[in-house]
This record gives structure tokens, C-alpha cells and sequence, in this order.
């Protein structure tokens, strides 16, 4: 099935290589991905145009004008740009391992959507990762396990890999925890709820405004956990001067059962 990855970013640019490489380093070459720009400046422009050089997958840098945190903004116009079948959301400063994407499309199921989960790297091994430009998404268990011992990561659990099976179904309407650093969808999922409401702004709850949205729809949620774990790069805790606007609009999304977002990607179709 033909794949897309949006990777959302904003003035970022060494964490973006880093991810970039991780997703140069895939064991497939079998996907397009899309650089959703939140405004970054012409630093971020020129990486995405010298990993586009390499070639080996299909990229994009599609660049909104920077009015704040409108990172479900960034995520339509991504997601409009692209024909694929099926579309994988993560972010700019969440390193994938080389059998992120592939897991993903093995995973995926007609009627479901998928979410996984990170290993979150502290402060440290973030800055010695960023400048020695060390490639994390290579490192052997063994390697994320001595990380782990030295506190380097917050877990290492999400390294064990099981395989597909009925227990990835058993929450099938749970939507709490699910964040689209690792999320993938059908596109036409995500057509069909007119994808991210873009009047959340600041950070926080847009993709739980998403994910109870394709509830409603009855898109199921299946558990990607112990299958395609993402690396966290550290960062400082973002604005959250919104948030209370924004948990106002998920309360509301929560007691009714609406589908559609009410400012979405059909504005960009």
C-alpha cells in the first residue's frame, strides 16, 4: 500500500537530521515523507532540501507562515499534499527505528487506527546525540539497555517486540495516552473526520481531539506498543498558556458525538 510520513518540526534543525537519518536508515525505502513546517526559519529549509538530494524516498517540505503553535495546521497541509493509502504522524525530534515504517504497514488493519510509543532520552545524551551526531536509531538492545542503567532514558521496555494478535485489540475505544508522535491512520479515516481541527492552538489535546473524533466515526483504536517505539529527544516543556482552552474544546468534544472537525483539512483539498 502506498505510504506516507508527516513529521511535524519548527526550529529544530539538528533534531530534525537526526530523525531524518533514522528514517534514511528504514529497512524499506517504500514511502513518501512530508516535513509539516510549523514556520521554521530557512535553516530547517535547507536540511530537508539536502536529505531530499539523497533520494532515496520521495520528500517534502510543506511550510506554514509561523502564527504560534498550530501544529494540527501543519498536519493538514501535510496530509492534503499527499494520495497515499496510508499515512504514519510523527515528530520532528522522535527518532525512528529502522523497522518503524515496515511495522507500521504490517500492523495496520482496516478499521483501526494505530498508536505507539517512545522512549523519552534525558538532557544529556540529547545534547551528545544532536552534536556528536551519534546514530541512535542503530543502537542494539543492549546498547538502549546501558542507556537505560545510566538513566540516560526514562524505560526500556518498549524495546520488547511482540508480534500481532488479538490483545492489540482489546482497547479498542481507549483514546487517552494515544499521541501522534506515533500514529498512523487510513487517509481516508482521516478524510472522513476532515482531519485535525485547527482551532486548537498552543500546544496540547488536538490529537486527542483526533483520535475520539475517529471514535465517533468508528475507527477503532489498535495498540502499536511492544511493535514501533520511537526515541524522544529531550526539549524544554513547551507553552502550555493554551491549555485551557483547549481541554474546554476536548470536554466538548468528549460529551458529544461529533465527527467532523469543525476547522479542517477540507479547507486545503
Amino acid at each position: 500500500m502506498k505510504t506516507a510520513v508527516v513529521v511535524t518540526t519548527y526550529n529544530r534543525p539538528d533534531a530534525l537530521q537526526a530523525v531524518l537519518d533514522g528514517y534514511c536508515a528504514q529497512d524499506t525505502a517504500d514511502f513518501e515523507l512530508l516535513v509539516a513546517d510549523d514556520g521554521s526559519s530557512e535553516s530547517t529549509r535547507k536540511v530537508v532540501e539536502e536529505y531530499a538530494r539523497r533520494g532515496r524516498f520521495p520528500l517534502r517540505h510543506v511550510w506554514q507562515e509561523d502564527r504560534g503553535f498550530r501544529a494540527g495546521a501543519a498536519r493538514n497541509r501535510a496530509l492534503a499534499q499527499t494520495a497515499a493509502e496510508y499515512v504514519i504522524f510523527s515528530d520532528g525530534d522522535c527518532i525512528p527505528p529502522p523497522f518503524f515504517v515496515s511495522r507500521h504497514r504490517r500492523l495496520a488493519a482496516p478499521g483501526f487506527f494505530l498508536a505507539g510509543n517512545r522512549i523519552l532520552l534525558g538532557p544529556a545524551l540529547t545534547q551528545t546525540v544532536l552534536v556528536k551526531r551519534i546514530p541512535v536509531h542503530a543502537w542494539s538492545t543492549v546498547q538502549w539497555l546501558f542507556a537505560w542503567a545510566r538513566r540516560d532514558v526514562n524505560r526500556a521496555l518498549p524495546l520488547l517486540s511482540l508480534g500481532d494478535g488479538a490483545w492489540r485489540r482489546r482497547e479498542a475505544d481507549r483514546w487517552e495516552g494515544v499521541k501522534t508522535c506515533n500514529f498512523s491512520a487510513w487517509r481516508s479515516d482521516l478524510m472522513r473526520v476532515n482531519g485535525f481541527d485547527e482551532r486548537y492552538s498552543g500546544w496540547g489535546l488536538e490529537d486527542s481531539d483526533l483520535v475520539i473524533r475517529l471514535l465517533h466515526a468508528g475507527v477503532r483504536h489498535k495498540n502499536a506498543r511492544f511493535g514501533a517505539p520511537v526515541f524522544h529527544l529531550w526539549h524544554p516543556e513547551n507553552d502550555r498558556t493554551q491549555l485551557s482552552e483547549n481541554q474546554r474544546r476536548l470536554n466538548e468534544i468528549i460529551s458529544s458525538d461529533r465527527v467532523s472537525a469543525v476547522v479542517g483539512i477540507n479547507q486545503y483539498v
